[in-house]
């Protein structure tokens, strides 16, 4: 088929690399467009692990319910549509749902927190220290300790990957970049819990996520 002007633009527009590149690669998978960008990819020509800082607006939402009685919405954004069809992309964002669902973070990250939220927190935490004994000149040291664990249990990407413990979410998604070859953000998340709020009997949903996932 004839290689055109617009498919050499999208083609460069998506990778990065050279309009001459762009074109032999488009002629050698006969216009394909996918198979042309793991040809660039092969070779080295596509820009496309260089984009740490580059604009993600492809990608994914995914939805998992645990039950009935557990919902996760989460959207996982990439550069390209290319990369929101790859399968390991897919599997990654599905783990990032059973995450949610199991530790239930309340963001994504910590830089989401709010000031007034971390300030509260650690007065909280100096006056725990304070009411334990704690001489004053190690309790702003115990406070940055403890706020660290904070963090890491209500920020998803601070959290422990339930698969794996030994690593971070956020060291899960580096992972992720680093294999696939673009910026992937987890941008936003939803949690519902049937009852949540509600004053009841305690069940641990969430437990019964991790324990599903350990078993897969």
């Amino acid at each position: 088929m004839g290689i055109t002007a617009v498919m050499v633009k999208e083609l460069r527009e998506k990778t990065g690399a050279g309009m001459m590149d762009c074109k032999k690669a488009l002629i050698e998978t006969e216009g394909n467009i996918d198979k042309a960008i793991e040809v660039l990819r092969e070779k080295g020509l596509a820009a496309v692990a260089k984009r740490a800082g580059r604009t993600a607006a492809e990608g994914l939402v995914e939805a998992y319910i645990h039950r009935g009685r557990i919902g996760v919405l989460v959207e996982v954004n990439s550069e390209t549509d290319f990369v929101a069809k790859n399968q390991e992309f897919k599997d990654f964002v599905k783990d990032i749902t059973l995450q949610i669902a199991a530790s239930n973070p309340q963001y994504v990250s910590r830089e989401q927190v709010e000031e007034g939220i971390i300030e509260k927190e650690k007065e909280i935490l100096r006056k725990q220290a304070l009411n334990e004994g704690k001489p004053e000149k190690i309790v702003d040291k115990m406070v940055e300790g403890r706020m660290e664990k904070f963090f890491k249990d209500i920020c998803l990407l601070e959290q422990p990957f339930i698969r794996d413990p030994d690593i971070t979410v956020g060291d899960l998604l580096t992972g992720m970049i680093s294999k696939i070859g673009e910026n992937i953000s987890i941008r936003r998340f939803t949690r519902y819990e049937v009852g949540e709020g509600i004053e009841k009997k305690e069940e641990d949903f969430a437990g019964e996520v991790a324990k599903q996932m350990g078993n897969n």
